[in-house]
């Protein structure tokens, strides 16, 4: 980019001072949104056009989420790998300058702006960016082509004897819980879904059938009976309801049945219904589903899975199809250079945050595996998986 190209820049907030600073400014193109709620809805029905901007700016209090808020919705939806993202103070403060570092956001402004010196750092930080995000994924690619996993023949010859004793040990319990499962509702005794493990391979992912076999058709039908929803943020924003009645903490959203939501919990909202679907009383489950879930017998099929090399006992856990192609452009594709496992670091880690772990930290934590699992390190976390599953609760 050269000084002549037009910036093109996406600004959220409503500064009228940033507004006209833009609006006057030479080889300045941008489009402006009142909120993060706005500018989101926007990306998302304009994604090309939001490729080519060069970089965003964001007001630091915009209402709804603020700017730093909105940094790690869009960062963690792989919105900002090359496109710089700029907070905007109304007035320079150490304490917001120093928020600014600690969100790691690309840079930080006070008004008044100076445009040209605006200009030149937004064509530094994109050509930087855009190096590094090329330079890391291609590397990240680069290993998976010539440096694949594989398992170490110990793990491996581990996996083998243990899983081979382990179904010899539980073949009553296969045996019965097949029957049980085929006497209380006709349809395959089997469940197989499509996951993701170690190279990015593609696999039949096993498990005790636990629901009806239209299970899958009937979802529209329960999810506005979703529970982890109403447990983890309530049925109201907790901003909004210390206000008067008629006001709102943030920018107002309509939705479709006309209610209207502030933006601050409808991120929150969409966040919780996107991440986890959790139904209590599901009528999708059987009465054998139910009792074979609640002991973790529907997993045992997996043990097939480890069998055949699609899985180790221990390593990261393999992921749906969907969930594994939306990561494959970020630093979390690392996960994929380790094992699919059964169990794994997440999963312990989880129980010493009281079963409370965010879908970022689990993916670095899966990172982290990739690069320091051993063999003993391994040993070690199953004894630590057993320690839980003797504990009261699980994980």
């Amino acid at each position: 980019m050269n000084d002549t190209e037009i910036v093109k820049i996406l600004y959220i907030g409503k500064n009228q001072e940033t507004l006209d600073q833009l609006s006057n400014a030479e080889n300045i193109g941008f489009i402006s949104k009142d909120n993060g709620l706005e500018a989101v809805h926007w990306i998302n029905d304009h994604i090309d056009e939001y490729d080519k901007l060069d970089a965003v700016l964001c007001a630091l209090n915009v209402k709804g989420m603020n700017a730093f808020a909105l940094y790690s919705h869009m960062k963690l939806r792989n919105l900002l790998n090359r496109i710089p993202f700029i907070v905007i103070a109304q007035r320079f403060e150490f304490a917001s300058r120093e928020l600014a570092r600690y969100h790691n956001v690309d840079d930080y402004y006070a008004l008044p702006l100076d445009i040209e010196k605006l200009k030149t750092r937004i064509r530094f930080i994109k050509k930087y960016k855009t190096h590094y995000t090329q330079s890391d994924l291609k590397k990240t690619f680069e290993d998976f082509k010539n440096q694949p996993y594989k398992t170490p023949l110990l793990k491996r010859s581990f996996d083998i004897v243990m899983t081979s004793f382990a179904i010899l040990v539980l073949s009553p319990v296969f045996i019965l819980t097949a029957l049980a499962i085929r006497i209380e509702s006709k349809g395959k005794v089997f469940y197989s879904s499509k996951r993701v493990g170690a190279n990015f391979h593609e696999f039949d992912f096993y498990k005790f059938r636990s629901m009806y076999p239209d299970a899958d058709k009937r979802l529209k039908e329960v999810k506005h009976l979703n529970q982890y929803q109403r447990e983890v943020i309530g049925d109201e924003c907790p901003r909004c309801k210390n206000l008067p009645e008629g006001t709102y903490c943030s920018a107002i959203l309509e939705q479709d049945d006309k209610t209207k939501i502030c933006e601050y919990f409808y991120f929150k909202k969409k966040n919780a219904i996107a991440a986890f679907l959790k139904i209590e009383n599901d009528p999708r489950i059987t009465k054998v589903g139910k009792f074979i879930r609640n002991k973790s017998i529907d997993e045992l099929p997996q043990l097939f899975n480890i069998l055949k090399g699609d899985m180790s006992i221990v390593g990261n856990r393999p992921l749906p199809v969907g969930e594994a192609n939306a990561i494959t452009k970020s630093r979390w594709s690392r996960r994929f250079k380790a094992a699919a496992g059964l169990t794994g670091l997440w999963q312990v880690e989880l129980r010493g945050k009281d079963g409370e772990m965010s879908e970022e930290e689990r993916f670095d934590l899966d990172n982290k595996y990739a690069k320091i699992n051993s063999f003993w390190g391994d040993i070690v976390l199953i004894l630590r998986t057993f320690k839980i599953i003797i504990q009261k609760g699980s994980v």
